[in-house]
């Protein structure tokens, strides 16, 4: 987007210099009353006095935004002590960087489950014209002893668009895989960097009208919403258990089968049909039970 900032090119001078003037005025001022040229006295003192106004320092990662008459002049990110037009409206802001924790929120995801999902971010401002006057202005503190720009309203524009971004965002994706019935699609739990990305350029997106860069943006809080956290958790609980007896299952069946071969191929003991599927339906129950097996030892006869 096209950016109306530029930088200060008018008259700017070192704060230093301009105080040797103020005092040289003074010193004037002071014979002029002494030799009673009251006129030029009284006109050095006016002169000095005018010229106060325009002092003003600036630090690293500060600017100031300089209007005259409702006029933008330019922006100073020079750092230092200078002294500018007493006439010029000298609004500070910073362009530091700023942390943003954004409480979680509940949403839907893309399965219609209802979720809870927070963000923090960090965000700095780059373009100074768009954050003084491309958003609502009413509340800056222009009548403030250092002429500050209202953070707070900035900050409340980067929250109130954080949580449309993050609702935008978990609105595409699934929970987990569960929801989707697939393992190949990004979900919110497995998506990682892929769905911080997605977050961070819908937030540039929203953002770059005011001026503001989000350095980083990264989901903090990820959970079900406390009305179906217990549903979901049991149903956590019923996949992991499916998949622990799919292991145990196929475990047990290898372990069968080598048994089986090693007794036909050392030829310990001749199985039919009947035999095998007796010592396979057995070795399956030892080797899936929850419980440790309870041995029944026959007395009599293998046939018995």
């Amino acid at each position: 987007m096209k950016t109306k900032e530029f930088e200060f090119d008018g008259i700017k001078i070192s704060g230093f210099g301009m105080i040797v003037l103020i005092i040289l005025l003074l010193g004037f001022a002071t014979v002029a009353f002494v030799r009673e040229y009251l006129v030029y006295g009284v006109i050095s003192c006016i002169l000095s006095v005018f010229l106060f106004p325009g002092f003003f320092t600036n630090e690293p990662n500060n600017a100031r935004i300089l209007i005259l008459f409702g006029k933008y002049k330019g922006t100073l990110t020079e750092t230092g002590f200078f002294w500018v037009n007493p006439f010029l409206n000298k609004r500070k802001i910073t362009q530091r960087a700023r942390n943003l924790d954004v409480e979680p929120i509940k949403v839907n995801d893309k399965a219609g489950n209802p979720v809870m999902i927070g963000l923090v971010l960090v965000w700095k401002i780059t373009d100074t014209y768009k954050a003084v006057f491309e958003i609502d202005s009413s509340s800056l503190t222009t009548t403030s002893v250092y002429n500050q720009v209202s953070m707070k309203l900035l900050e409340n524009f980067v929250h109130i668009q954080s949580d449309a971004a993050l609702r935008e965002v978990a609105g595409r994706y699934a929970y987990d895989d569960n929801e989707i019935g697939q393992n190949s699609e990004v979900t919110l739990r497995s998506g990682g960097e892929s769905v911080n990305q997605h977050l961070e350029d819908e937030l540039n997106e929203r953002l770059q009208m005011a001026g503001i860069e989000v350095i980083e943006a990264r989901i903090n809080y990820l959970a079900y919403a406390p009305e179906i956290a217990a549903v979901m958790l049991r149903r956590q609980q019923a996949t992991a258990i499916i998949a622990a007896r799919e292991k145990i299952v196929e475990g047990a069946v290898g372990m069968v089968q080598m048994a089986l071969d090693k007794l036909s191929r050392e030829k310990i003991v001749e199985l039919d049909d009947d035999k095998k599927a007796a010592m396979v339906s057995n070795l399956l129950v030892v080797l899936c039970a929850d419980e440790a097996a309870q041995p029944v030892v026959n007395a009599g006869t293998l046939h018995q």
